[in-house]
């Protein structure tokens, strides 16, 4: 009796097992499928305004030879509106619901999209689909590592947000100093930076999925929110990639 009392109690367990690793599959799944009509929607818009002239006179200013001189007042917007849109979300969105979450990372989308034009006035065409399938690359084994790995990796996380802060702090010395060499050791600490976060945002929303329990709404969220952390580790680590690798026009 017991024997068979034991079997269905393990029988219940594994059920229950599988039932959680479908549902952290789908929820995953959910967020990689946002992450990617991300990518395509701001791949659509830095097309747009790199390519097509009265979108990308309205945020660029061209050299006679076509290559980029300077940003528009226009341009200086666009470029700026993420990092002003999601400073106010963080005062405004104290209990945010599926649909506000959604909005906020298609919007940020969007915008990081349209700034990105310029790296086709930069870059070759060729050097921007290479690092970009690089960085695809180099997503796809990462993630999987954070999903997969045993390894708790909070105190690696801390590590990397404090190197961030760092990473911001050199880019804009950057901006008014700038000798030989600077740029390209920052641009090697922001691509271990950000294939580390990477590795540690996959890990952290699988966390999450568990301590949400099921709650539909929360996961709603969740799925938005984790899109961004990701979308915003793709589009960094392919632009640092592309400052090492990437050839200029």
């Amino acid at each position: 009796m017991s024997d068979i009392d034991g079997g269905t109690a393990e029988h219940a367990r594994s059920t229950v097992d599988m039932s959680v690793d479908l549902g952290l599959r789908r929820f995953m799944l959910g967020v990689y499928n946002k992450v990617a009509l991300g990518l395509v929607l701001s791949a659509g818009l830095a097309y747009l305004t790199s390519m097509v002239p009265p979108v990308r006179d309205l945020m660029f200013q061209l050299t006679p030879d076509g290559r980029l001189a300077e940003y528009t007042g226009v341009g200086m917007i666009v470029v700026f509106a993420p990092l002003v849109v999601m400073m106010i979300s963080m005062f405004a969105m104290r209990s945010p619901s599926a649909s506000g979450a959604s909005l906020l990372y298609w919007t940020i989308s969007a915008l990081i999209g349209a700034s990105l034009g310029v790296l086709g006035l930069v870059y070759t065409g060729a050097s921007l689909v290479s690092t970009f399938l690089i960085t695809a690359s180099a997503f796809g084994a990462l993630s999987l590592f954070g999903y997969t790995t045993k390894k708790d990796m909070s105190g690696i996380g801390s590590f990397l947000i404090i190197a961030l802060f760092g990473l911001a702090i050199a880019s804009l010395v950057q901006m008014f100093w700038n000798p030989p060499g600077f740029s390209f050791v920052v641009s090697i600490v922001g691509v271990l930076v950000f294939a580390g976060l990477i590795a540690y945002d996959t890990q952290r929303l699988k966390m999450t999925y568990y301590k949400l329990g099921g709650d539909q709404a929360g996961l709603g969220v969740a799925t938005s929110f984790g899109a961004l952390s990701l979308y915003l580790d793709f589009i960094n680590l392919f632009q640092f990639l592309l400052r090492i690798f990437g050839n200029r026009r």
